[in-house]
């Protein structure tokens, strides 16, 4: 491994290093490609719907706050996404769709939906999933006043 100077800073650098540790400034090493990789990247559509944009993608962290980006947006989708229709690892709107999915209708590994969720764990209303609970459930285990699955305690 060989040490080199950051052409923003002048801190030392090593020769394996995308983005220099002291700065975040590339290092022009790994190309493009790992740049976005460990900078991720960010859109927003100039239209807006009730004054936020219509599509809002943000991965990754911000290069000049050292923060991981939140989509927010109309349509988010990000790895923190926050919108109307929200796709992401965590996901938040009226439509949700991710890993963690919160919102009217959730769907993700879990999901927690006001009125649907759908999910490897499901709550809310009408829940369906591996472990379901909800007014309407089912799944492997449901819990709710109308359950039905592998496993229903108290039915």
């Amino acid at each position: 491994m060989a040490l080199a100077k950051c052409s923003e800073c002048g801190e030392t650098v090593s020769d394996k290093a995308l983005l220099c540790p002291h700065c975040g400034a590339p290092t022009g090493r790994g190309g493009l490609v790992g740049y976005v990789y460990a900078s991720g990247c960010e859109y927003r559509s100039p239209q807006t719907v009730l004054g936020m944009p219509l599509l809002h993608i943000a991965t990754g962290i911000d290069p000049e706050t050292g923060l991981k980006r939140v989509a927010r947006g109309f349509i988010a989708i990000g790895d923190v996404a926050i919108g109307v229709i929200a796709l992401g690892g965590m996901a938040f709107g009226g439509l949700a769709f991710g890993g963690l999915a919160l919102g009217l209708v959730a769907l993700g590994g879990v999901a927690l939906g006001v009125l649907l969720a759908l999910g490897g764990a499901a709550l809310g209303s009408v829940a369906l999933g591996g472990v379901a609970l909800g007014y309407y459930a089912f799944g492997g285990l449901a819990l709710g006043l109308r359950a039905l699955g592998g496993e229903c305690p108290g039915h």
